[in-house]
């Protein structure tokens, strides 16, 4: 049942089996069943007749092809922004084609069986692609329903919806499983199903996480294709395979790419097996063979059972993708290899298939292999192939139509399975037998009993019949009292539900009466308070014009004393001026005395005019004054103006700084990104001869971007200043926030930055925003930073003051991000280094969080999870030296059997840091016992011969040899 070009028939069992397996042709294009109506099963072009196999031999079977239908995704959010899918794509359901433009003026046209719109609904989706093969399935062939297409196209939405918010949204495979077990007798028939997933070229178990390796098992004399270690659970409920599909999606791997935000990065299989019985149609007698050969008559009420073996294979492809679009890189890169590769081997099964090719290679893939009865084989198989509307995948939508195309031209041989049970026949005779002899005797046994308590049960039932009667007679008589007293509580309580009503309206009234007459006094009390304060104010106003105008009167009378003083100053010295014109010779002195007065008419001059310019002030301000009182208002009104428009102009400038100061973040994020990539795509090794121009330019070109990103940052770090790239860290913006800490932890990875870091209460912003974030990106990026800053004593003290160990621990529980953990765990492995902390991080769960991070697998987070437990086992050992020591905290927290796992990992960076901690372990005498026990000790033999480093077996074999319980269980041996 197979892309195999060797299609063995299936014959009947061994001479001494009580079964005999039946294959029998049965026409699928006929429409007489009045239960499972067939008639859009098969399309009109299939050959009715039998074809023969690849190898000669008859297989009993009828033809019939693939039939494909075409899906259309409506267009999501991006695509509603650009006007690119207006007329890319013309659907014609009624005629079952498609046209794809090619340019202005030219289309390709396509014909499929089936063309389903953007508006199709999962109900129709259903009744046209799957329906009939679950039809086919109930009636004892098996089927397979299978989607291809893009990723991002609706895949996993046409067949694993599950439906849990709105039941119209349901997928194939609950919609199938549901008309599957409503066809099924749960006592006769049997459903069980199993889930799996092809990731990495690799078949593991969604239901049983563990199994991750399964292997595939083909009958060589029928050709079936079967997983032995699946497994499979029987299914007698919808609800029970809704839990069962939700545990499998919960292991089903996926990513987010720029195609598809929930990407699945591999081929998951729904395979249901259902098994009915049914019982061979005959007429009066039928004959059937027995072991021996010979006939063997059965009556019409002993005919045999028939057994249909049947399954149901449902397919959701990983979307095929183009690395430059999707964005994948690293892990993600290596599974669109994969992906693409086994839709690769898939497509040329087909062609070889469509084009009758002697030779199908099946065995390249196990996609193909997995799909062997599917096309080419003897199940019945519907295709829907899934595409998009946008025109910029016009290349990924033509190879899509152009798959559905070669797969309509596969031609499989449906046929149905059928077993005779006669061992559950001459069992159900047995039984028969037995219960007829039982039922004989006690028919003999009864028939005299029976005829004697005939007629006294028709007494009684008599005697019953009446006192019933007059029991039902009371029951009406009580019934219609009951009816009547329930009328007149009925009536009542609507009578006291009026009355309250009409009272709650009354009240209402009044509540709103007067609440707008308290509403009005509110008002009158409020203007009367306005008019009682414009009036003190225009009273303050009058007293303040009175007394400025008594001050100017007291300057006038002021500025008048000292002008007619100094009027008589000036006639003494015009008195004086005419004495020294008449007088030739001054004495010295009148000489001084007219100093004297010299000076104090100068004196008097300059109080003259500093009397002027106060009366002026004065005269000045009390206009200011009287033209402020006057426009107050006006004035207040101007200021509080220009204060808003300050503060707007200071708005706007801090925005623009905040924008100015964005972009910078922007760029040297980006050009942190992209020394990431130049270091991550770097030469992994190094030639120990002379250097190439080729790695010489490479480089120089890496030192110059790892330059230009550091005088960048410090640019930005002498023009913004750190504790205003600390405060963005707590910006609503996301990408603000990002940026940020991307920043912080570019300069946290230079030593002479980390002292101003901390400083400024950079570990504390960073354990805020680790601890508040809920951002993969934000928390990665953070928790690297916190590991930059935990490479010294003080810093990690501060972390540990901080409940930095909890929050980390935190986050190692909440992700499974690869690179997150990688931070998470570096992080913690510096703070193990410190042997004043040990305690307290123990307590706060490290060493349990540390072994968590384990699940992921990742080399660089195993790397990080060795390096900390050996910085933790260093630490105790040097803690230890001189005093007793008690068990290594280590063991008490289960680190042991990680620890002997691993001291063998391919991985170099986890090996030597393991062989440095188990050699740190076995130095103190009250752990050697759960050593022994956990056989660390024969760890320890090889490390002492074939460690790479000479102090690491210089110091395993002294603990070995030191060592009194490894000595006497080295001498047991």
């Amino acid at each position: 049942m197979a892309f195999s070009a060797n299609r063995s028939n299936v014959s009947g069992g061994s001479p001494r089996s009580a079964t005999v397996r039946l294959e029998r042709a049965s026409s699928l294009t006929s429409n007489t069943s009045p239960t499972h109506p067939r008639s859009k099963a098969i399309p009109s072009a299939t050959s009715p007749g039998r074809r023969p196999s690849r190898n000669g031999r008859d297989d009993s079977g009828v033809s019939g092809r693939v039939r494909v239908a075409v899906r259309l995704r409506p267009r999501n959010s991006e695509e509603l922004k650009s006007d690119d899918v207006a007329d890319y794509i013309e659907l014609m359901p009624e005629l079952k084609r498609l046209k794809l433009r090619k340019n202005n003026w030219d289309f390709e046209t396509f014909q499929f069986d089936e063309i389903l719109n953007e508006t199709a609904s999962q109900k129709r989706v259903y009744e046209v692609v799957a329906k009939p093969v679950v039809e086919s399935v109930l009636e004892g062939y098996n089927g397979t329903v299978m989607a291809y297409g893009q990723t991002g196209t609706g895949k996993t939405f046409t067949l694993g919806k599950l439906g849990e918010d709105d039941a119209a949204d349901r997928g194939i495979m609950v919609r199938a499983m549901e008309d599957i077990l409503a066809n099924a007798s749960a006592e006769q028939d049997s459903v069980s199903v199993s889930y799996l997933q092809l990731y990495l070229e690799t078949v593991q178990d969604l239901l049983a996480p563990e199994k991750d390796n399964l292997t595939i098992s083909e009958d060589p004399r029928t050709g079936d294709v079967s997983l032995p270690g699946a497994t499979c659970v029987e299914v007698r409920h919808p609800k029970s395979f809704l839990e069962l599909l939700e545990a499998g999606e919960a292991n089903r791997i996926a990513a987010n790419t720029k195609m598809n935000t929930e990407s699945s990065r591999s081929h998951a299989l729904l395979l249901v097996n259902v098994k009915k019985s049914v019982k061979a149609k005959q007429e009066k007698e039928s004959t059937a063979s027995n072991e021996n050969g010979s006939s063997l008559q059965l009556s019409k009420s002993h005919s045999l059972m028939t057994i249909r073996k049947s399954k149901l294979l449902i397919v959701d492809l990983a979307g095929s993708e183009r690395v430059d679009k999707s964005g994948s890189e690293g892990h993600l890169l290596e599974e669109a290899k994969f992906i693409n590769l086994s839709l690769t081997a898939l497509g040329k099964c087909i062609n070889a298939l469509a084009e009758n090719s002697p030779h199908v290679p099946i065995r390249d893939s196990k996609l193909t292999r997995l799909l062997r009865d599917s096309f080419g084989g003897t199940a019945r198989t519907s295709l829907v192939i899934t595409i998009g509307p946008s025109s910029q995948h016009r290349a990924e939508t033509m190879s899509t139509i152009l798959f559905g195309q070669r797969a309509m031209k596969v031609e499989n041989m449906v046929k149905l399975r059928e077993e005779f049970d006669y061992k559950s026949l001459c069992r159900k005779l047995e039984a028969d037998l037995d219960r007829l002899i039982a039922e004989n005797e006690r028919q003999n046994k009864l028939v005299l009993d029976t005829e004697e308590q005939l007629q006294k049960r028709a007494e009684e039932a008599e005697l019953t019949i009446q006192q019933a009667e007059r029991k039902a007679k009371v029951l009406l008589e009580e019934s219609h009292a009951k009816k009547l007293k329930l009328q007149k509580e009925n009536l009542d309580s609507i009578r006291r539900l009026q009355q309250e009503c009409s009272l709650l309206e009354k009240e209402l009234k009044e509540n709103a009466v007067k609440l707008q007459s308290e509403k009005e006094a509110a008002v009158v009390e409020k203007e009367m308070q306005i008019q009682n304060e414009r009036a003190k104010k225009q009273q303050e106003k009058e007293e303040y014009i009175e007394e400025y105008q008594h001050k100017l009167e007291e300057l006038n009378k002021k500025f008048e004393a000292e002008r007619a003083e100094r009027e008589s100053i000036e006639r003494r010295l015009q008195e004086i001026e005419d004495c020294m014109e008449g007088q030739n010779k001054l004495e010295l002195d009148d000489q001084e005395n007219l100093n004297e007065l010299a000076k104090k008419m100068e004196e008097e001059s300059h109080s003259r005019e500093r009397a002027t310019r106060e009366l002026g002030e004065w005269k000045l301000q009390g206009a200011f004054i009287a033209s402020n009182e006057t426009a107050g208002l006006k004035d207040e009104v101007k200021l509080l103006k220009q204060e808003i428009e300050e503060q707007c102009k200071q708005k706007e400038v801090l925005e623009k700084e905040v924008k100015d100061l964005k972009q910078q973040m922007l760029q040297l994020s980006y050009d942190t990104d992209e020394t990431r990539k130049v270091l991550e795509k770097g030469p992994t090794r190094v030639s120990l001869g002379a250097e190439s121009p080729m790695s010489l330019s490479k480089a120089h070109h890496m030192r110059e971007t790892v330059n230009g990103q550091r005088a960048t940052i410090a640019k930005l770090f002498e023009q913004v200043g750190l504790h205003k790239i600390l405060s963005l860290l707590e910006s609503e913006d996301v990408d603000v926030r990002v940026h940020a800490v991307k920043v912080v932890a570019n300069l946290a990875a230079e030593e002479s930055n980390q002292e101003k870091i901390v400083e400024s209460g950079g570990i504390v912003s960073l354990l805020r925003l680790l601890d508040s974030s809920q951002d993969d990106i934000i928390r990665r990026v953070a928790a690297g930073a916190i590991a930059n800053l935990a490479m010294t004593e003080t810093n990690q003290e501060l972390i540990m003051a901080q409940n930095g160990t909890r929050l980390l621990v935190r986050t190692a529980n909440e992700t499974d991000d690869p690179q997150t953990l990688r931070m998470v765990a570096g992080a913690i492995a510096n703070l193990c280094g410190n042997e004043k902390l040990q305690a307290r991080l123990r307590e706060d769960g490290g060493i349990i969080a540390l072994l968590g991070m384990a699940r992921s697998r990742h080399p660089d987070v195993l790397a990080q999870i060795a390096r900390g437990i050996a910085n933790f086992a260093k630490c105790e050992s040097r803690a230890a030296r001189g005093q007793k020591r008690e068990k290594s905290l280590l063991i008490e927290d289960g680190a042991l059997p990680w620890i002997v796992e691993n001291a063998t990992n391919e991985i170099s960076a986890v090996r030597r840091h393991i062989e440095l901690a188990l050699c740190h372990l076995a130095q103190h005498e009250v752990n050697a016992v759960d050593l022994i026990a956990a056989g660390a000790l024969w760890e320890l033999v090889r490390i002492s011969k074939e460690c790479s480093r000479e102090d690491i077996r210089i110091l395993a074999t002294k603990n070995i040899t030191s060592s009194s319980s490894f000595q006497s269980e080295l001498k047991k041996l």
